[in-house]
């Protein structure tokens, strides 16, 4: 016989089924993903920007948004690192990035230390340094710098890019007073006198546009192994697992590096450069003279690569590494090239060989 306990134990256990039932995701819901991107800079004052790259302007403008809009799924998180690529690498090492804008020194680093990533294209490559001095200084050229107390902004492209011009005027590391400094740091130590001289990039010429220094020597128009160049990096795991959302990053930045490579569009990539906090003026003088779609070009080439296995030796010869890195199988070219394909894009930017000669078209 049917007791009422018996008629409520039934209810109840109905009751949590249905509960139960609510609670499980729609049949055929995907599962939510996060994917965690860091550039390796951060805006004037610790604004979350950065400027001057496809990528950055990927970012700006949520080029990702719109390319993710059919996998709601999918959340991307940005990080920007004031202590550079070295924090990034030791994000990396942490499972804590999944992609990163990082410079080629850093990237060269984080392979020699075990790192599993690839590279997938560039953004921000073949950029420049600067020497900049306090305005009326003695150090009129860089063979000046002997002796003297000097910025360089350790682990760095900047780094490896300011010892390859020391060297290419008769200098060693050693034969200057090298304080490690970020761009905040050395900004305040130039504006005070408290050192003689900085290696760096475009922040640089906000303060020569104040008279505050001078730019004394530029890579621009030196040997082009004096270059700097920052690619996307990306976890090994993550892209075995998520070949469809690297797709879709890649495919983005390549969309922004067609945007950011017509001339007719220059002046809006330095106002949205400018969301950094560093003047639009600083970034046109740093791409002054250069043609955009040389500067915001998406293609890693035998130029490229070429200048990695060079700058990893280089790296070791200046006591940067204790051990060689080989980049061989480092670079991954098929997310570019489908998506270069599905744009159309397919010979719109110039590519180079090894030895940094173009291509005629078809190669």
């Amino acid at each position: 016989m049917t007791t009422r306990r018996d008629t409520l134990h039934r209810m109840l256990a109905v009751t949590l089924a249905v509960g139960a039932l609510g609670m499980v995701a729609p049949a055929g819901a995907a599962e939510p993903i996060t994917v965690r991107i860091g550039f390796a800079s951060v805006g004037a004052d610790n604004r979350q920007f950065s400027g001057g790259s496809s990528a950055a302007v990927v970012h700006s403008e949520r080029y990702l948004d719109q390319e993710l809009r059919d996998r709601p799924e999918v959340k991307v998180e940005w990080y920007f690192f004031k202590g550079a690529g070295p924090a990034v690498n030791e994000a990396f090492a942490n499972n804590q990035l999944d992609f990163a804008l990082q410079g080629d020194l850093p990237q060269i680093i984080g392979r020699a230390n075990g790192l599993k990533t690839k590279i997938l294209l560039a953004s921000g490559a073949h950029a420049p340094i600067y020497l900049a001095v306090p305005v009326g200084s003695p150090v009129r050229k860089v063979s000046d710098l002997r002796g003297r107390k000097v910025s360089i902004f350790r682990g760095t492209n900047n780094h490896l890019a300011a010892v390859k011009v020391l060297a290419g005027y008769g200098l060693q590391e050693r034969d200057v007073q090298v304080i490690n400094m970020d761009t905040a740091t050395t900004n305040a130590a130039l504006t005070a006198r408290d050192i003689d001289a900085a290696f760096g990039n475009f922040p640089l010429a906000g303060l020569a546009e104040k008279n505050i220094v001078e730019i004394i020597y530029t890579t621009k128009g030196d040997n082009p192994a004096y270059e700097r160049h920052s690619t996307l990096i990306g976890q090994e795991a993550f892209i075995k697992a998520h070949p469809d959302i690297t797709q879709k990053i890649v495919s983005a930045i390549v969309r922004a590096a067609r945007w950011s490579s017509e001339e007719a569009n220059r002046e809006a990539f330095f106002e949205i450069s400018s969301r950094t906090g560093f003047p639009a003026s600083g970034y046109r003088y740093d791409f002054s003279g250069q043609q955009l779609n040389y500067r915001n070009s998406p293609i890693i080439d035998a130029s490229i690569i070429e200048s990695y296995r060079f700058q990893a030796k280089q790296a070791k010869e200046f006591g940067l590494l204790r051990r060689d890195v080989n980049v061989d199988g480092w670079f991954d070219r098929s997310f570019l090239d489908a998506a270069l394909k599905e744009q159309g894009l397919v010979k719109y930017w110039p590519e180079y060989d090894a030895g940094g000669k173009p291509l005629a078209v078809g190669q």
